[in-house]
């Protein structure tokens, strides 16, 4: 096929931040489906319209899911791009790879796809953008020669993903990597074989910190954090900080949440109120060489967090306040099955389970998950001036 201007795409390159144009031009160098991709993307952009078409299921043997069919609404005008499938590579943990198993993926994936990629996007997998049906078979069957699964797609459990964890980060209170290879393992029929009303996300944040964003984009979000006090060294604050001219006052004290933490000047001593102590790390990431986290670690769980689909876009609230996260993780595993359950029994097509909890009411989840309610999950002020309790409430209660 000859080369076709693509003006409007064009523009996309220039500035100062790197252009998918350009990469999507570097394999189109080489493969005719990147060109035609090229070609098909300049006529979107000059419609205003898209023109990938939806339907057909495509997929590989003992797989229900991991491959998202993508068909091109033009075919005739863009054959290379008649059939053009993503499929989705469950990513190492921690995203931890060596050069020579990157090239090892990269040779299959120039022998039966386009060359293009989407590393660790929105879903956390390694997305391959790009081959035909009569090449995913053979390159799925290649992928595992060199040690790489599939990912989840559709209503199934999606790829589990998480921060590098204690394996390179001081401040994690969990060993996210682990936790994400044991869940991983125990939940590959979830993740494999899509038998959900919709998905379900679970992300892993080592601390409060979040570096993948585990509360805004996850359904179940474990975020490391610690039951006992903040470790403080007042001698390191002294001569780190304060003899180098750091205002304590500024920015530490004054934008300490929850007002815990007080700076007595004349002695030189950082004083903390534990029990008012939100773990938020704000002070811990502005004095790391004097603060550190509590030695009794583990996780906060975070309930709901997604995108706007059915309903609007939620931020994950605390579902449980503190569980030890160790290894084999029984007491969280029986949680998330529970959870399942429920949302298996009562969930709607392409409902999530926050809209789930939001439909049918937080007190009615937590009794199907064998929770008690604690301050610590409510999300918002009560709108509601009133307080309605069961039958059965009123008679225990007298």
């Amino acid at each position: 096929m000859e080369d076709k201007k693509t003006p409007l795409l064009d523009e996309l390159e220039k500035g100062d931040w790197p252009s998918f144009v350009t990469e999507i031009k570097k394999a189109a160098a080489t493969k005719k489906n990147a060109k035609d991709l090229l070609n098909q993307l300049e006529k979107s952009y000059g419609e205003n319209l898209g023109h990938w078409k939806h339907g057909g299921i495509v997929g590989v043997k003992g797989y229900g899911g991991g491959v998202v069919g993508r068909y091109s609404d033009s075919p005739e005008e863009f054959p290379d791009v008649a059939e053009f499938h993503t499929v989705r590579v469950n990513q190492v943990a921690g995203f931890f790879y060596t050069a020579d198993k990157l090239r090892q993926l990269a040779d299959v994936w120039d022998k039966y796809g386009s060359g293009l990629y989407n590393m660790h996007g929105s879903t956390g997998d390694i997305i391959l953008l790009g081959t035909t049906t009569e090449n995913l078979q053979p390159c799925v069957d290649e992928l595992a020669d060199i040690g790489f699964d599939l990912g989840g797609s559709g209503g199934a459990m999606r790829t589990l993903s998480s921060c590098v964890g204690k394996a390179r980060c001081e401040k994690a209170c969990i060993d996210a990597t682990d936790i994400i290879r044991d869940l991983t393992l125990h939940y590959q029929n979830e993740i494999h074989r899509p038998a959900f009303g919709y998905k379900f996300k679970i992300k892993v944040a080592g601390c409060a910190n979040d570096c993948c964003a585990s509360t805004a984009r996850s359904d179940l979000a474990i975020v490391g954090t610690w039951r006992d006090t903040l470790r403080i060294d007042n001698k390191a604050i002294r001569e780190e900080y304060v003899e180098k001219g750091f205002n304590i006052v500024d920015r530490v004290i004054v934008k300490c949440p929850s007002k815990c933490l007080s700076w007595d000047a004349e002695k030189g001593v950082l004083n903390i109120i534990p029990e008012d102590c939100v773990r938020c790390m704000h002070c811990i990431n502005e004095m790391p060489k004097a603060l550190r986290v509590g030695t009794e670690e583990g996780a906060t769980l975070m309930v709901g967090g997604k995108v706007a689909i059915v309903k609007g876009a939620m931020i994950g609230w605390v579902l449980v306040p503190f569980m030890k996260m160790e290894a084999p993780y029984t007491e969280f595993k029986d949680l998330l099955d529970k959870i399942i359950d429920w949302w298996a029994e009562h969930g709607k097509n392409r409902e999530r389970i926050s809209e789930l909890i939001e439909r049918m009411g937080l007190v009615t989840f937590l009794k199907a998950v064998d929770l008690k309610p604690l301050p610590q999950m409510v999300r918002e002020p009560r709108s509601n001036p009133y307080i309605y309790w069961s039958p059965e409430e009123v008679e225990n209660n007298g």
